[in-house]
């Protein structure tokens, strides 16, 4: 404990799997750690293993978790010199993490300016231009109507999309392939964007019939370097949102992965970014011609599967450079140590993937070489209808694909979940569909897969 400074401690304000997984490095690091909780979560195992939990009382915002007044109360309160936000929540809010550093914490995490400059799309987008990143053509501002919206269509062509500019994990975002959905989508998705963000402000940029989501994760380091440590392929998504994950991705050779690790270190410097973020990119599957999408200043749901193929801890590096120390041992864009798969595990309906809320009556996670699960529940716990409804990732790591893939199947039909349904018959289907098999998927599986 002596290498640290003094208070010597770590507040994890977040919930579930993610206040887990950081509360293990936490202590792992010889630091006190230090959980809030929600008194819905008192009994989730996240609250049970950290040095210190406090119940977060008297909010009149729909979560604690987001209340900052009273996490820097708990934080002034148990002594915490540090403040990790994981992802969701407060992660990306710029004004928490000035909050944070003006009450004398150690914020884990980019600087607050950087957290601003990437978090509204429009002003990345500019940003992004002037480093030389390869741009989707579509809307160089706010568009704040529908006639805006035509004037832009006229010039790029359908299909489009509309994307809430303050958005984020796939929310305010609709496809558009004719007038007729233009008129109806643009509106509807703005309005969505205006009552999650309040923000109405829209992008329309051009669609990519046949896209793989590819994204790189950065490492801002203490001493100013910004490094790449290689792609994830995030395109097995429902409804926008990622299920199936892998590292590296089976499209990606050794020359694109050096031209897509290279523009997302220029994003990062462009910004002077410190700590942990990912640079998102399309890429087109027939001309391999990919484009900046966003960049998210935080720790992604995916990072374990990074750790694996990189041979990191992100957490530890994370909480290294907030505390001023050096990371040592992260080459850019290093060759990927074999291949790793994650799966997400949730609490819902495997066909309409609708919440499943309620307490779950048998947990077995699955074990075995190259297996590992960061869980958020436990045996016995109830899950929730007020909070996202994943229960775990379930992450798997092999000399190489094929062998990490017969490890996920047999690692999925391992883990053994009653009193809620689970989607874990559907990663199931995932695993074993021919094109997944091949590598030869992109965002469009998931909307293949249940419409026949």
């Amino acid at each position: 404990m002596t290498e640290w400074p003094f208070p010597a401690s770590v507040l994890v304000a977040n919930r579930g799997e993610i206040a887990r997984r950081i509360l293990r490095t936490v202590r792992e690091l010889g630091l006190r750690s230090i959980a809030v909780y929600d008194p819905d979560d008192r009994d989730l195992p996240f609250v049970q293993e950290a040095d210190e939990a406090i119940e977060l009382v008297g909010s009149a915002l729909p979560s604690p978790y987001l209340d900052v007044a009273l996490l820097l109360r708990a934080a002034r309160d148990s002594g915490a010199g540090a403040v990790h936000p994981g992802y969701g929540f407060l992660s990306e809010r710029a004004s928490f993490a000035r909050a944070v550093t003006d009450a004398g914490l150690r914020w884990i995490g980019p600087d607050p300016g950087a957290i601003e400059a990437m978090g509204d799309k429009i002003n990345a987008k500019a940003l992004m231009s002037k480093a030389d990143m390869p741009l989707l053509p579509g809307s160089d501002g706010p568009v704040s109507d529908l006639a805006a919206a035509r004037e832009v269509v006229a010039t790029t062509g359908y299909p489009v999309m509309v994307k809430a500019s303050a958005g984020g994990g796939g929310m305010g975002m609709a496809i558009v392939r004719n007038d007729a959905e233009l008129a109806v989508r643009f509106e509807k998705a703005q309005d969505r964007a205006r009552h999650l963000f309040a923000d109405p402000a829209m992008l329309v940029e051009r669609y990519v019939e046949r896209a793989r989501h590819i994204e790189v994760q950065i490492f801002g380091q203490a001493d100013g370097t910004v490094v790449a440590l290689g792609e994830r392929d995030c395109s097995v998504q429902r409804r926008h949102q990622k299920v199936v994950e892998e590292a590296p991705s089976p499209l990606v050779n050794g020359e694109l992965r050096q031209r897509l690790c290279a523009a997302a270190v220029r994003a990062g410097e462009a910004i002077g970014y410190r700590n942990a973020g990912t640079v998102e990119f399309v890429l087109d599957t027939d001309t391999h011609e990919f484009f900046f999408l966003e960049m998210n200043t935080r720790l992604q749901v995916e990072h374990p599967i990074t750790e694996c193929v990189a041979g990191v801890d992100l957490v530890e590096a994370q909480i290294r450079t907030a505390f001023g120390r050096e990371t040592v041992g992260m080459p850019s864009a290093p060759e990927p140590r074999g291949h790793a798969i994650e799966c997400r595990v949730y609490a819902e309906d495997p066909v309409r993937f609708l919440p499943s809320p309620g307490t779950i009556t048998r947990w077995r996670e699955p074990a075995g070489p190259g297996v590992r699960v960061d869980a958020g529940y436990v045996e016995g716990n109830t899950v929730s209808r007020r909070y996202d409804p994943l229960l775990a990732k379930l992450v798997v790591h092999g000399e190489d694909r094929a062998q990490a893939l017969a490890r996920a199947r047999t690692a999925v039909g391992g883990f053994k979940i009653a009193g809620v349904r689970t989607n874990l018959e559907f990663l199931k289907r995932v695993l074993d569909r021919a094109e997944f098999i091949d590598g030869a998927y992109d965002t469009s599986l998931v909307s293949r897969m249940t419409t026949g």
